[in-house]
């Protein structure tokens, strides 16, 4: 399956970004610290490409303090960019943000060249959560599901600095499977967009592997991390069903809640921390994904090329 979401007000946040982005000193991209590289939005990289980016790893608390490590790495050592990781439990978010941005960019700052920022991510990703605590109120609607926001604001972190924030916005097609899985996974993208079971199933040959324990202690399995890692998929689900009464009638697990008990529990952290990608591996699924997009896209030209067959009724 493939997850695909992109509604119509992300056409018009994409054009409010393209023309934002020429008065803007640093652009900051909030991520999903349980899936940084799936919740880089390949688009804003094209957008923004000659301004400096400060990445935003969001939600630390809830993920993999060593992975999380990983991907801080990763981005500050490309070029012109920084990497900070927030939480909810972070005193001081403007600060570290504003210091951030004055290491990209030097020379703004003052009342003649006051710093512009804008700050954008993928939904649900905790943007506006983020400025609220800027605000000390609640400036910004939140909530758990994608589209929240859907108008620009501008906010003053300081006399001279300007933080434009955008609504959140995926891109149009997204090339690596695993990712939608992520994003799905994560709350990003909307509900009409994917089914609840293959996005557990996904996510459960995931965490069997990497974070097994974690499973055990959260369902009570009474299995070792070696036998969690061996079940199938499906037959993983269904204990976890079972072990939390998520049944039907005759006894028979109900996959549909038992799905909806796995997404739950990972979105709102119960299940531990945790990060569904390293940088090694997204970048693994990265290529195939552009790979494949090419072979189909080559396809599709080709086929659009042949002419054809005359109608013979």
């Amino acid at each position: 399956m493939s997850i695909q979401w992109f509604p119509g007000h992300m056409h018009l946040t994409r054009k409010a970004i393209t023309e934002r982005v020429k008065d803007i000193d640093v652009v900051i991209e909030m991520l999903d610290a349980r899936l940084p590289g799936s919740s880089a939005n390949p688009l804003l990289a094209e957008l923004t490409s000659a301004k400096p980016t400060l990445k935003v790893v969001n939600k630390q608390d809830m993920a993999d303090p060593e992975r999380t490590a990983l991907w801080l790495a990763h981005y500050n050592a490309q070029p012109n960019t920084r990497a900070i990781a927030l939480d909810a439990s972070v005193t001081a978010p403007a600060r570290a943000i504003i210091a951030s941005c004055h290491e990209l960019a030097p020379n703004r700052g003052g009342m003649v060249k006051p710093m512009r920022v804008l700050i954008c991510g993928i939904p649900n990703v905790g943007k506006s959560t983020l400025i609220n605590t800027f605000m000390g109120k609640r400036a910004a609607k939140t909530g758990d599901e994608a589209g929240i926001t859907r108008t620009e604001q501008r906010i003053a972190l300081a006399d001279d600095f300007y933080l434009f924030d955008t609504p959140g916005m995926l891109w149009p097609r997204i090339v690596v499977p695993e990712s939608g899985f992520n994003l799905a996974a994560s709350g990003a993208v909307g509900r009409n967009a994917y089914d609840d079971q293959e996005v557990a199933l996904e996510l459960l040959a995931k965490l069997k592997h990497a974070y097994a324990p974690l499973l055990d202690a959260r369902y009570k399995l009474g299995l070792s991390p070696d036998a969690i890692a061996a079940l199938p998929d499906d037959e993983l689900l269904e204990a976890i069903g079972r072990k939390r009464g998520a049944l039907a009638g005759g006894g028979a697990v109900n996959w549909q809640k038992a799905a909806e008990l796995v997404i739950a529990d990972f979105r709102s952290g119960i299940l531990g921390r945790i990060t569904l990608e390293t940088p090694e591996q997204f970048t693994r699924w990265l290529k195939a994904g552009q790979q494949a997009d090419a072979e189909r896209q080559s396809k599709k030209k080709d086929r659009a090329s042949k002419p054809r067959k005359p109608d013979r009724r």
